[in-house]
């Protein structure tokens, strides 16, 4: 299976355990490997034959940005099923990452990554 990658999409969100991380926000970074058939697309040089990759990093900002839940675990899964709806995409892996988490002491930062298929 063919796979389309998009990286270090970055969107500001409010989604957050703590009830400050719900209302200040915090910066969120995504990556999505989207798993599907690029085989028409490779010899019809044709739009309408692959995704439109612009759509799915506009979708998951806009979820980011939107949405309030306590985990990243469930936008995670949010995003996921978003993509999967896409028409083509049989899997989809989503690493949602939190640069600077609320952490005392800790300057790391956390990531979650869950994959998904379309036939689940």
């Amino acid at each position: 299976m063919d796979c389309i990658h998009l990286e270090k999409i970055r969107c500001y969100g409010y989604t957050g355990y703590l009830p400050e991380e719900q209302v200040l926000g915090q910066w969120f970074e995504v990556d999505v490997t989207l798993w599907l058939d690029l085989s028409v697309a490779g010899k019809s040089d044709a739009i309408e034959d692959t995704i439109d990759y612009r759509n799915i990093i506009s979708n998951i900002q806009h979820l980011v940005k939107t949405s309030k839940f306590a985990l990243v675990e469930k936008l995670a899964t949010a995003i996921a099923e978003s993509i999967l709806a896409v028409k083509g995409i049989e899997q989809v892996k989503v690493k949602l990452s939190k640069p600077a988490a609320p952490i005392p002491d800790f300057s790391g930062r956390i990531s979650i990554e869950i994959t998904r298929n379309a036939r689940e």
